[in-house]
């Protein structure tokens, strides 16, 4: 039986323990160039203490960008600076991947290439707020995407899941989850489209396809991992028929020998049905793999999951933003820092690398 401070083996990858940073958007790279800041260097330094890093959502071009200073993986500048970052936290003998974004339709036309409208599935404009640098404005609507940005936009993956590696990066996660481009496609609610890549469960599946060979196609499959949110409906998206599309994507999945299959279950704050709870717990036995859980996960309930055998390992999200020793400090039974809420997103230091170790007072940290 496993506990949460057990080691375990992930692709070639010898994990300490069990206890994730989950990707945290931070809003802190430079915003004309999607460059990381020098401050991201200590951030990720600070936390390298945890079993793997999953580090925040990086877009792969510049269309995949929805939100005001967020980081990308597309030119050389970004990642000489990744590097720098995937250098200390291996100085530091930590682990860290890097997770692959395009965010779609989740994005406003002050955000795109010559202020064009952002691309989806489907021309459906997405009921939810983008956060630009004149504050949350409606997200623009989008352009169904042809078969030529189709291709584009997956050769763009493939580029950028090289650049990664050129970063130093162990390996990559592609974000498919979260309401954004690869989950647009995979739902009914977004996705109306009826060629190739719309109509039933595996042409909506094939866009995330075409995305996981593009990748492999650079990394072995055991430095590749996937995030899925099956039953979220995050960022304006639904599905008639969770249970039908995720089983038909699992079981494609399930062929490719991939590092793990990480799961949002739940989103912090918002209620989950018993539906929703059930048709989770039927997905996951359907995963051959290594299994991260994710979603309002404390101590205790990790600790539970992987003793169960629910989960092999579990993010944590908001918890590593406060407590950069979060891994040993749920080891001692020390009490945790709290998060300050407003500075999640965008600012300095403040709220990002002065988060106190134990024994530290707060004004002595980094």
């Amino acid at each position: 039986m496993s506990d949460l401070f057990s080691s375990a083996a992930l692709g070639p990858l010898t994990l300490p323990h069990r206890i994730m940073m989950a990707p945290l958007t931070r809003s802190r790279a430079d915003d004309a160039t999607d460059v990381p800041s020098e401050m991201a260097i200590t951030y990720y330094e600070q936390r390298a203490g945890a079993s793997l890093i999953i580090a925040e959502a990086t877009q792969i071009n510049p269309e995949g960008k929805g939100y005001i200073r967020t980081p990308g993986i597309y030119d050389d500048a970004q990642v000489k600076q990744w590097k720098k970052i995937t250098d200390v936290v291996h100085t530091k003998k930590g682990r860290i991947f890097l997770q692959l974004w395009h965010v779609g339709r989740i994005s406003h036309t002050s955000f795109q290439p010559d202020g064009k409208q952002p691309l989806a599935p489907s021309a459906i404009r997405a009921d939810v707020d983008a956060f630009t640098n004149d504050g949350k404005e409606p997200c623009s609507e989008p352009r169904a995407m042809t078969q030529d940005d189709i291709t584009r936009t997956v050769a763009d993956y493939k580029k950028a899941a090289q650049l990664a590696k050129d970063a130093g990066f162990d390996g990559v996660e592609v974000h498919a989850a979260n309401g954004y481009l690869i989950n647009q496609f995979l739902s009914d609610g977004s996705n109306h489209r009826d060629d190739a890549y719309g109509g039933n469960d595996e042409a909506r599946a094939k866009f995330l396809f075409d995305v996981m060979d593009a990748v492999l196609s650079v990394w072995d499959s055991n430095c590749v991992g996937i995030r899925l949110s099956p039953t979220g409906t995050f960022n304006d998206v639904s599905q008639s028929d969770p249970l039908a599309q995720y089983s038909y994507v699992i079981e494609k999945l399930n062929t490719l020998d991939l590092a793990y299959l990480h799961f949002v279950e739940r989103f912090p704050g918002i209620d989950v049905s018993n539906e929703d709870l059930a048709i989770v717990n039927d997905l996951r036995q359907q995963w051959k793999g290594f299994y991260i859980a994710n979603g309002d996960y404390d101590f205790l309930k990790a600790k539970q999951a992987v003793e169960s055998g629910h989960a092999d390992a579990v993010t944590f999200g908001r918890p590593y933003i406060a407590n950069p020793d979060l891994a040993e400090r749920f080891k001692q039974g020390a009490e945790l820092n709290e998060p300050d809420h407003d500075t999640f997103y965008g600012g300095g230091a403040e709220g990002y690398i002065d988060y106190p170790f134990l024994g530290e007072k707060k004004q002595d940290a980094a």
